[in-house]
């Protein structure tokens, strides 16, 4: 065992801490958004299903995330289903029977937390994955990292929930967040850049500014709709 650890790469193992924390942090807020609107006992329940299912998605996806990336067309339906999500997420529990958070539900909250992380751990898993390709224990320094992230998850989508707890503004800034991450990842789709060549960052920037705006107005828009619907029909 300590024959192994003198092996190790340091160097390698920071840059995965790294990633970590920053990739990490993605993966925490949609498990807080999610649950959210979940009684305190359920959202224990959300937050450990919800990180486990985080981990159990890049474990499977770090044998052909790669070859995923590469595939046409997959980043774009990507980019579409977290926009989609980032919508939903503002919607209001009560009135929101049909949305994702399936009327406050765990089942709901899990669904939700299952999409949205299939989506966004791919570019975590690639980013762990080419750190440690071609080191001589490059599957153990990928183990260690979709082990650390296991506590970064739980711990971030625990403190999140409090600050959503304390400051509902920071839910429409969550919703907008995962906007902007899907207009990354249209930009960066493998056929656009097959066919475009790779965007200017002046350009990806506009278009991740533009689609956190669409998320955080649209989001707003249909929940003052189904909160207008609710009131009309109480009345």
């Amino acid at each position: 065992m300590l024959e192994l650890l003198q092996q190790l790469h340091w160097g390698v193992l920071f840059q995965i801490i790294l990633i970590d924390i920053l990739l990490g942090g993605d993966n925490a807020l949609v498990i807080a958004l999610a649950c959210r609107n979940l009684d305190p006992k359920k959202r224990r329940a959300g937050i450990f299903w919800g990180t486990f299912a985080a981990v159990a998605l890049r474990i499977a996806l770090v044998f052909f995330a790669l070859s995923l990336l590469a595939t046409p067309f997959l980043k774009i339906v990507g980019a579409v289903l977290l926009l989609w999500i980032g919508v939903s997420l503002l919607l209001p529990g009560e009135a929101g029977e049909n949305n994702l958070k399936a009327k406050g539900t765990l089942l709901g909250a899990i669904k939700t937390i299952l999409i949205a992380d299939f989506v966004m751990s791919l570019d975590n898993v690639i980013a762990i994955a080419g750190i440690a390709y071609g080191t001589e224990h490059q599957l153990l320094y990928v183990v260690f990292g979709l082990l650390l992230s296991v506590p970064i998850i739980i711990w971030g989508s625990t403190l999140i929930l409090k600050i959503l707890d304390r400051f509902p503004i920071v839910v429409m800034l969550g919703a907008g967040l995962l906007g902007w991450i899907a207009g990354g990842m249209l930009v960066t789709d493998s056929f656009i850049v097959a066919h475009y060549g790779e965007v200017a960052r002046s350009t990806q920037l506009g278009v991740e500014v533009a689609c956190a705006l669409i998320v955080m107005v649209f989001g707003r828009w249909f929940a003052k709709r189904r909160e207008n619907k609710t009131k009309v029909v109480k009345s």
